[in-house]
């Protein structure tokens, strides 16, 4: 009956997975599953627990870098939360320098901060990454006039 525990780890680790995504408990589900097939075949405590650990290596070393190859191929990584606003326009509402400033982006007002001098309200801005929560900024000239 030890096998059980190796299957129900296993149980466990799959729904975890499925929360998470990430493909890397399932492939310690698997590991779990083969440790389960080798109590049913009688070894020893410690040689269950290796074959769990080398199937769950080869697992992770072997086939999640190839179904994460695939998994993207055919699902375009779409950016989200801060990343998402990299390379967006806005506008300088507070003076922004090299210290700090304001700007609104998305709708949201930011602390914000630029490697190319002083900016002075009004003018519009390119996100050329997010630094915790600041926007670090160049000169842009939006298509728009400036209304972000």
């Amino acid at each position: 009956m030890e096998w059980l525990w190796w299957v129900g780890g296993a149980v466990v680790l799959g729904i975890l997975e499925i929360l998470s995504l990430d493909l890397v408990l399932i492939m310690l589900a698997g590991g779990a599953l083969a440790g389960g097939l080798a109590a049913a075949l009688g070894a020893p405590f410690w040689a269950q627990v290796v074959v769990a650990c080398l199937v769950s290596f080869l697992l992770l070393a072997l086939l999640r870098p190839w179904l994460l190859q695939h998994l993207r191929r055919r699902t375009p990584l779409v950016e989200t939360n801060a990343s998402a606003l990299v390379g967006r326009d806005a506008v300088v509402v507070a003076t922004v320098s090299p210290e700090g400033g304001r700007v609104k982006l998305a709708g949201e007002v930011w602390s914000a901060r630029t490697t190319h001098g002083t900016l002075e309200p009004g003018a519009p801005v390119r996100v050329d990454r997010i630094e915790g929560a600041t926007a670090v900024v160049s000169p842009s000239v939006s298509s728009t006039g400036g209304a972000v």
